[in-house]
């Protein structure tokens, strides 16, 4: 006995292709409950239904080939479990997830799994300062250049400025140390993203304390680093940047300036007109990333949050 393949028919042969197509489209917006709930559905038809589709996605997109790549770690489940993704720089999307880890190992496999020829072709890799990202770069795209990723920089530059409040919270008592008392993310923040009342905040707290004062105002300034288009003028903002630490007694700065300097060809690439990218793509991908999570994809089906990662920024079909 045979049975006939019909091309119009889906993985489940009780839909067509049509109507899985639909569900996937459905899908990127809405919950597979919701979506199942309307159309009468079993949960499960619909989440497979909608796997079809990304794959289809995913055959449709081709295979990577790419020139610049963006490198991160995603959390998927509490105990430090972590998987790698890569994004296509240039194309604007994710290309590959998976690893085990964080390890250098995990990331060997994404480049295994390019090919040695397409690992030749990229000439650029955007990560943070995490040390097996940078070994398995060095070994399998030597010819790339390497590049720390903007947002993680600031992130520990933030970290820093949190250690000088914490310290100025447990010296202070009183009225001064009321100032303070949680505002965190007043800090943390860049003013214009700030609501009226945090701005009043911050104006109070920064007047009220002056280490504070210097320590937010460092912060902000830093960001022009990546504003300058040669690497003397770059080394020459972060030269005068630090010399401004003495005698402001931040230890926490003067520790994340000595991490700068050690680092500093990861970021002075960025320098170079051909490592013009853009920076913010990684960032947004991850809130991307934690906006699928929060909806509780993938969470028991590994296969499903690659699939689902991998084709949040592809085209319809």
């Amino acid at each position: 006995m045979k049975r006939e393949r019909l091309d119009f028919l889906a993985d489940n042969p009780f839909y067509t292709k049509r109507f899985a197509h639909y569900v996937g489209r459905r899908c990127r917006k809405e919950t597979v409950k919701d979506l199942a709930t309307e159309l009468a559905l079993d949960w499960d038809t619909v989440k497979t239904l909608e796997k079809q589709y990304m794959k289809a996605q995913l055959a449709k997109a081709g295979t990577p080939g790419p020139k610049a790549i963006g490198v991160d770690e995603i959390s998927i489940r509490k105990g430090h479990t972590y998987r790698i993704v890569v994004s296509d720089l240039v194309r604007g999307r994710p290309i590959w997830f998976g690893g085990e880890d964080r390890s250098e190992k995990s990331m060997a496999m994404f480049y295994e799994q390019l090919g040695p020829k397409k690992s030749r072709g990229i000439r650029l890799a955007v990560m943070d300062m995490w040390k097996p990202f940078r070994n398995a770069a060095a070994e399998h795209a030597p010819q790339a250049a390497i590049l720390f990723d903007k947002f993680h920089v600031m992130r520990h530059l933030g970290d820093a400025l949190d250690k000088v409040r914490k310290s100025e919270y447990a010296r202070l008592s009183g009225k001064d140390r009321s100032f303070i008392k949680g505002q965190k993310y007043t800090l943390l923040s860049r003013e214009e993203n700030l609501t009226e009342q945090g701005r009043k905040s911050l104006r109070k707290l920064l007047a009220a304390n002056k280490r504070l004062n210097t320590a937010y105002l460092l912060k902000e300034s830093f960001g022009q680093l990546w504003d300058y288009n040669r690497e003397g003028w770059a080394r020459r903002f972060f030269d005068n940047w630090r010399e401004s630490l003495k005698w402001q007694r931040l230890e926490p700065y003067e520790k994340f300036a000595e991490m700068i300097d050690r680092h500093w060809e990861g970021i002075a690439a960025y320098c170079r007109p051909e490592n013009k990218v853009s920076l913010g793509f990684v960032e947004g991908l991850n809130n991307k990333i934690r906006v699928i999570q929060r909806r509780a994809y993938g969470l028991r089906d590994e296969e499903y949050l690659r699939l689902k990662i991998l084709t949040c920024m592809l085209p319809e079909l």
